[in-house]
């Protein structure tokens, strides 16, 4: 939308007012409004962010992702308010939580897509919009001028897109063509004339952790760091923790998660990879894996030799997909330098929230607990933002829109449930701002059966509410920041305990939180991996004379 030159009238001033004025205007009139470019990966935990730190930083460095934090803001404590993939996207296009929106669960959800989104609001104030990857919202888009998504979860290897006009395969890995299709809409389809928004939103590192030909044997010769809460027991926390169905021991598989083509007992290697690579592909991907893995098949690993052969090969797939991600944000940047737009351009990197890379013995998301509760968020704002800067305020995906909005000069929606981060991004964080964050998780049964829960977090406290099963947790996260310990019960964090339910009664009036109805766990019998998918698995490999599943010939 180009900005319209003011033409004001101004009576009784002297030359020198009437000058300074008519510079003012002149100047407003020239200010264009900034492009925004946001790009968005899945299950990216800030553990595999080297701006972030952490165990991983000198293995497997991240330096285009860093660059967004040297040139920016980091933001070390960006929650979600909602720890799963569709009800995040959900939650990040509407300004509200779940329950607001209406999508509170991955499974069985559909979005309504007539309801008010920032995208249509940036729109009808001019903007163009356009969002290419990984929608996973069920229906299809609204609100953008063009959209290409992946139907569904998507696939790694010559993956389908889904436009208004039909779904066509491209060839090539889905990170990359993904980038090549954002590139090709900001070189080709765009109006030059219009200030855009660009969501670029990538499947890795989504499970099943798929990398790149190019980067096959990346890691090979490395040894992943452990983390501390590989071996955790568990015991000092309640039964959601230790009834969850995503531990590396028992529910991630050898065949469709670890790539072991003697695991494969419902062919999810053969759908997803072996047909989906040409020959010559295929050939490359097996002379990366098929050494490891008969390696692997010989050693009849058990145990904690067993878990930690999952965790390295888990790590390395998944560290192997970031770089792809990473370089994905190194080509759009250089070309967004090379058009002349990075300058007027507020760069955006996160992810639908965080994962678990192996901490409590764990991979996967949906605990309140730090691993997948906390995400990477990354901004560059020229000329606005300082280089460098490091934010430690309690924000969250559910500000993301009305941010956007901010940034383009349009009106927040009063109805809209978050806060803008445009003053923290200009170095004034107002004194009003929040001091506590909601959460709630609604998908049980489910996938890694992970037990409803909602709570609150005020930055040193987290108090979590397992209303099902009638079990509360308080963590300190100072004093234990792993939370490896319960301490609801003790009679030293009484008075904490006090203050965390007022808080949390706060933030459900706050957000019109509807009241939590306990479901009869004594008629769930759904389980995952664990027994149901096992047991399965074992039968079709007795009937077919096949290695058992623990290996073992």
């Amino acid at each position: 939308m180009k900005n319209a030159i003011l033409k004001p009238t101004i009576h009784r001033a002297g030359s020198a007012t009437f000058a300074l004025l008519s510079l003012a205007f002149a100047a407003t009139a020239n200010i264009k409004q900034p492009n925004i470019v946001f790009v968005f990966s899945d299950d990216h935990a800030t553990q595999a962010v080297s701006a972030y730190g952490g165990r991983l930083a000198a293995v497997a460095p991240t330096p285009n992702l860093d660059r967004i934090a040297a040139n920016g803001m980091r933001f070390n404590r960006c929650m979600v308010g909602n720890s799963i993939c569709g009800p995040s996207r959900a939650t990040i296009l509407t300004g509200k939580h779940s329950h607001m929106n209406g999508f509170m669960r991955n499974e069985a959800s559909t979005f309504d897509g007539s309801q008010q989104t920032f995208p249509k609001l940036l729109r009808s104030a001019g903007y163009q919009t356009a969002i290419i990857g990984k929608w996973h919202l069920d229906s299809e888009p609204t609100g953008f001028d063009h959209w290409e998504i992946l139907p569904g979860q998507g696939v790694y290897y010559k993956p389908e897109f889904q436009t208004a006009t039909g779904t066509y395969e491209e060839q090539g890995y889905v990170t990359d063509v993904i980038t090549d299709k954002a590139i090709q809409w900001l070189d080709q389809t765009r109006d030059p004339d219009k200030p855009f928004i660009l969501m670029v939103q990538h499947k890795a590192p989504h499970r099943e952790w798929s990398p790149s030909l190019k980067y096959l044997t990346e890691f090979d010769d490395v040894e992943i760091p452990e983390p501390d809460t590989l071996f955790d027991t568990l015991e000092g926390r309640g039964k959601a923790a230790k009834e969850q169905d995503q531990s590396l021991d028992i529910a991630m598989q050898l065949g469709k998660d670890l790539k072991i083509w003697e695991h494969d007992v419902f062919n999810e290697l053969e759908k997803r990879i072996k047909r989906r690579l040409t020959p010559e592909q295929l050939a490359k991907w097996d002379a990366a894996y098929g050494p490891k893995n008969k390696k692997f098949m010989e050693a009849n690993l058990k145990g904690k030799d067993l878990i930690r052969w999952k965790y390295q090969r888990y790590l390395k797939d998944y560290l192997r997909c970031i770089k792809s991600v990473d370089d994905s944000v190194g080509q759009i940047q250089h070309h967004l330098e090379k058009s002349g737009l990075l300058e007027n351009t507020v760069f955006i990197y996160s992810s639908d929230q965080g994962f678990y890379l192996g901490e409590h013995g764990w991979f996967d998301k949906r605990f309140m607990y730090d691993e997948s509760f906390r995400t990477p968020l990354l901004i560059s704002w020229p000329g606005t933002t300082r280089p460098g800067s490091v934010n430690s305020d309690l924000v969250s995906n559910l500000d993301f829109a009305e941010t956007f909005l901010e940034i383009a000069g349009v009106n927040i929606p009063s109805d809209m449930q978050g806060l803008s981060l445009v003053p923290i991004l200009k170095g004034r964080t107002p004194k009003d701002w929040r001091n506590s964050v909601y959460y709630h998780y609604y998908e049980y049964p489910g996938w890694h059966m992970v037990h409803r829960h909602e709570g609150a977090y005020d930055g040193r406290y987290k108090l979590l509410n397992f209303y099902d099963l009638g079990e509360w947790e308080l963590y300190d996260l100072k004093t234990d920041p792993n939370e490896m310990t319960n301490v609801y019960q003790r009679p030293e964090y009484a008075e904490v305990a006090k203050q965390m339910h007022r808080e949390l009664e706060k933030l459900r009036e706050q957000y019109n939180v509807p009241e939590n109805i306990p479901q009869d766990l004594t008629k769930t019998t759904r389980r995952y991996y664990t027994e149901d998918m096992t047991k399965k698995a074992q039968a079709i490999r007795d009937a077919d004379g096949a290695v058992p599943l623990d290996g073992k010939k």
